[in-house]
């Protein structure tokens, strides 16, 4: 139904009505109703006219659908009465009214689903409860084309539950299949509509990143997911980390900080759970963080350099820096590396300085010599044991 319309049937004054089952009922009854008369006058016909019963049908078809090829036509007079008042009278009226309504279910629905009124039959999806304070439709957009890149999610429904975008989602968001529900997390009958309780995550976004406050709305509609035995398929934002302990006591799969730039974290969350919190801990000192050390490499291979600085307590080798400047992430374990700097996850407490490092990495390569050295001399030994 098109905005500002006047309503075509007196049940559209009544919002309260479920206008779309009317609808269908009211389609349904004209379509036994249409089948009655056409069943009427096939019998009429097939009784009258002489014709056998598939010449009765075909006439009759032809007839009600106004093509008319003219190969049969009714010759008595009461074939020809039946054929007035039966097709022309009742059954044309009856499937004009139908296709009439038809499209009438045509503009409703499409009302109901710019308006967020629509309700979808899904399962195993996304619902993401909550709309980001600003920059919305670019952080959805990031998400839905993350989680789509993913094997096993790339055909996912995703639906938003949320006040926001009351004239329709924007284009971009409805283009790659996104939905959404006008109505808030707190609201039971709105969980119901988008289907919480089939959906495979539900992730409630902190209705203001920035404002430690909105933790009591998140808290809200946790609660009544765990109420619902969502707990173990929920992840929910939390600004302020010392409501973290009470989220994890309603039973929360995941509590993650609101990093609106970056809503591959989120993803991470719900496709690897876990994951989310070593990308977490890269944006911060408190725990642990990535850092650059500036050293020549040369001699030893990516299996080697993680080695070294994991045994002498170093941390986490993530990527190298090679002689052009490029930032090279996870490269093959038994190649040898050349380049001007290293990429390290190490404790941000206890972060050691370019020169322990370079002590891990000679300490490494003296221990290669060694076990080369005690290699070669055992070969040597079994070679002169097998040749006397």
């Amino acid at each position: 139904m098109q905005r500002n319309r006047r309503p075509l049937n007196p049940e559209h004054q009544g919002s309260h009505l479920p206008m779309g089952s009317l609808i269908r009922e009211r389609m349904k009854r004209l379509f036994l109703l249409l089948a009655g008369l056409l069943t009427l006058q096939i019998l009429v016909i097939w009784a009258v006219e002489g014709l056998s019963l598939f010449e009765s049908v075909w006439i009759t078809m032809t007839t009600v659908s106004t093509v008319g090829y003219g190969d049969f036509a009714p010759k008595t007079t009461l074939g020809r009465l039946s054929t007035i008042l039966i097709m022309f009278v009742g059954a044309i009226t009856l499937l004009t009214l139908i296709v009439s309504d038809f499209i009438e279910y045509r503009f409703y629905r499409r009302e109901r689903i710019l308006m967020g009124k629509w309700i979808y039959k899904m399962n195993d999806h996304i619902v993401i409860i909550n709309t980001p304070r600003s920059g919305g439709e670019q952080y959805f957009m990031r998400f839905a084309t993350q989680i789509r890149s993913i094997p096993d999610y790339q055909t996912i429904p995703i639906m938003i539950l949320t006040r926001q975008f009351p004239n329709g989602l924007p284009t971009e968001l409805s283009d790659i299949g996104v939905v959404h529900y006008h109505g808030a997390g707190f609201e039971p009958e709105s969980l119901k509509a988008v289907h919480a309780g089939s959906a495979r995550h539900v992730i409630v976004l902190a209705a203001d990143e920035a404002d430690p406050y909105s933790d009591s709305l998140t808290f809200d509609i946790a609660h009544r997911l765990t109420e619902l035995n969502l707990g173990n398929r929920t992840i929910v934002e939390c600004v302020n980390d010392e409501n973290r302990g009470r989220f994890k006591m309603l039973g929360v799969r995941t509590i993650i900080r609101p990093v609106r730039t970056y809503p591959e974290i989120m993803v991470r969350s719900v496709v690897a759970p876990g994951s989310e919190k070593v990308l977490e801990d890269m944006f911060n000192y408190e725990h642990d963080h990535p850092h650059r050390y500036d050293l020549t490499l040369d001699d030893l291979n990516w299996a080697d350099i993680v080695s070294a600085l994991v045994r002498h307590g170093i941390g986490t080798a993530l990527a190298y820096i090679d002689d052009d400047n490029e930032v090279i992430c996870h490269p093959p374990t038994d190649r040898e590396i050349e380049g001007k700097g290293l990429i390290v996850l190490v404790k941000s407490a206890e972060t050691p300085d370019v020169d322990a490092v370079k002590e891990a990495l000679e300490r490494h390569r003296a221990f290669l010599k060694q076990w080369q050295a005690h290699s070669g001399a055992g070969k040597d030994a079994d070679e002169e044991n097998a040749h006397p």
